[in-house]
């Protein structure tokens, strides 16, 4: 088992070869992630990736009257800062600290010196790795999309919910009803409402702050589609991994 704050709580980088993982760990920088640092602003230069141990972070996609609502979340079981090695060094989304905890931060030139050391017939883990885990983004930004049009606000909570508890690392997060209809991109009071219905029907508890699950079978059970079509992408591209 990994020790606490070792880089191997990140999915990505334990399924790295041995070699790799020891290029690259030196240059491994343990960072704190406060609850609501934002890591990137939307067309700002980015300099580093960052590999979540303890932490989740909110992609959000924000308009120019500043409402926002989340395109994707990232924890353990991925990076945050794709456009780097992608080819790209700024992106159009916020990244934000949903969840309190700690990350592994690298310098940006590092990992694209990594990724292009293997190419094309002679790709190394890391390179099949972040292209695979770029794929699971991608779904999840694609379902997210999806289910925003055409699920209720019940099921859009449920689903967040599901995707949040996956990516931590116990059954309890650290969340405000404010912080929770940015994600969503919807009023507070209507999260107070859907938090108050699935917490009614016995999936969770709520109490200041703090979402408790109690029943995650019910939960799936009341949430749309899109968290089990996103779930099996990651399954099926990270068989090696378990994402709770």
């Amino acid at each position: 088992m990994p020790e606490p704050h070792d880089p191997r709580q990140n999915h990505l980088l334990a399924a790295l070869s041995a070699d790799e993982y020891a290029r690259l760990l030196p240059d491994l920088e343990r960072v704190p992630m406060p609850l609501g640092h934002v890591l990137y602003e939307s067309g700002a230069q980015m300099r580093h990736v960052y590999f979540p141990i303890t932490s989740i972070v909110s992609l959000l996609y924000v308009m120019e009257d500043g409402a926002s609502a989340e395109i994707a979340i990232v924890g353990h079981e991925g990076i945050v800062g794709i456009s780097l090695f992608m080819g790209g060094e700024t992106t159009p989304s916020r990244a934000v600290v949903q969840s309190a905890g700690h990350a592994y931060r690298l310098r940006g030139h590092l990992l694209k010196n990594e990724f292009k050391r293997f190419g094309g017939r002679r790709s190394g883990v890391l390179h099949n790795l972040l292209l695979r885990y770029t794929q699971v983004l991608l779904t999840q930004m694609a379902q997210t999309a999806v289910c925003n049009r055409h699920h209720s606000l019940d099921q859009q909570l449920c689903r967040w919910l599901l995707l949040s508890f996956d990516r931590s690392s116990s059954n309890e997060l650290v969340v405000t009803q404010e912080l929770i209809a940015n994600m969503l991109g919807v009023r507070r009071e209507s999260v107070t409402e859907a938090a108050g219905n699935v917490q009614r029907a016995g999936l969770i508890e709520y109490n200041r702050g703090h979402i408790t699950m109690i029943d995650r079978p019910g939960l799936e059970a009341r949430a749309c589609e899109c968290y089990a079509v996103v779930r099996k992408e990651f399954d099926r591209l990270f068989p090696e991994t378990i994402a709770h």
